[in-house]
């Protein structure tokens, strides 16, 4: 970061000195003064850049910022929509799971025997009801067997062939499941790029700040060296104003000297002529102040 100015090397100017010097101080310190305020002045240009580059880079991390945001805001919304379909998805196959749990409740497969056992214990009765003799009680106590046997093999058949409805649903709820699983994933894939997005953001936020800070402080330094540079061209401009003042000064004395040596002269002349007049014999060097005055 630039360094303060080097007050040790401005030129100061008091009342005292515009009154009271020479104008030959006067002329050097002028002179002074100009050479330390361009230096002041070229200072302060170069602190104005640094300044303006400082901005500039501000501006850029600023956008880089922007950029991170709007991008973290877009995959949000991306989050947000694949939550919603995973959510979704998870209700219908957790309600296709119910469904199957329901008819597997109203199967009640696992009770009862099987087919086979009862068509092996059907053909037993049917072969006691045809070998054996029976009395017509103990006959149409077996025909009812028989009967009932049939009646729970018919309907276990039936079962089995809800069954094939209730794994079709199964396997249906079992699909959306996965795809709310790669919806799932989806979501954390797109929250952890949005977070890292949001990260970056937030550095380049406070890059930002950082050399916004530096923007300012250079913005200080360059104030410093331009009032310091207005100062010296104020005193500049007071120096070269008090210069004219003592030009004229001297103009006006010089002009009254000429006038007083010019009356002298005429003067003179006059004397001179006089005795012209009055028959005196003029040497030489009389006729030409004659000649000079527009006597003679």
């Amino acid at each position: 970061m630039a360094e303060s100015i080097d007050e040790s090397k401005n030129v100061t100017l008091t009342d005292d000195d515009l009154e009271n010097n020479s104008k030959g101080e006067l002329i050097k310190l002028a002179g002074k003064l100009r050479d330390r305020r361009n230096e002041l002045n070229q200072l302060a240009s170069e602190r104005a850049s640094d300044r303006d580059d400082l901005n500039a880079k501000t501006r850029e991390k600023v956008d880089e910022a922007q950029e991170h945001r709007e991008k973290r805001d877009e995959l949000n919304e991306q989050v947000q929509e694949h939550k919603e379909k995973r959510n979704t998805l998870n209700a219908e196959a957790n309600e296709l799971f119910d469904e199957v749990d329901q008819k597997k409740e109203d199967l009640e497969l696992q009770e009862g025997k099987s087919v086979d056992e009862l068509e092996d214990e059907i053909e037993d009765l049917e072969f006691k009801q045809q070998t054996e003799v029976l009395s017509t009680e103990d006959e149409r106590e077996l025909i009812e067997k028989i009967e009932g046997k049939r009646e729970q093999l018919a309907e276990r058949k039936d079962k089995l062939d809800n069954t094939e409805d209730v794994e079709s649903i199964k396997e249906e709820a079992e699909e959306i499941r996965s795809e709310a699983s790669h919806h799932h994933q989806k979501v954390t894939e797109l929250a952890d790029e949005a977070q890292k997005h949001h990260n970056d953001m937030i550095e380049a936020y406070r890059e930002a700040d950082d050399i916004r800070d530096e923007a300012d402080e250079m913005h200080e330094k360059f104030v410093e060296a331009q009032e310091a540079a207005d100062q010296h061209h104020e005193d500049f401009v007071r120096v070269q104003k008090r210069l004219r003042e003592l030009d004229k000064k001297e103009e006006k004395q010089e002009q009254s000297q000429r006038e007083a040596k010019q009356e002298a002269a005429r003067e003179e002349a006059e004397e001179i002529y006089q005795q012209f007049k009055d028959g005196e014999t003029l040497d030489t060097e009389d006729l030409m102040k004659l000649q000079k005055t527009g006597l003679l």
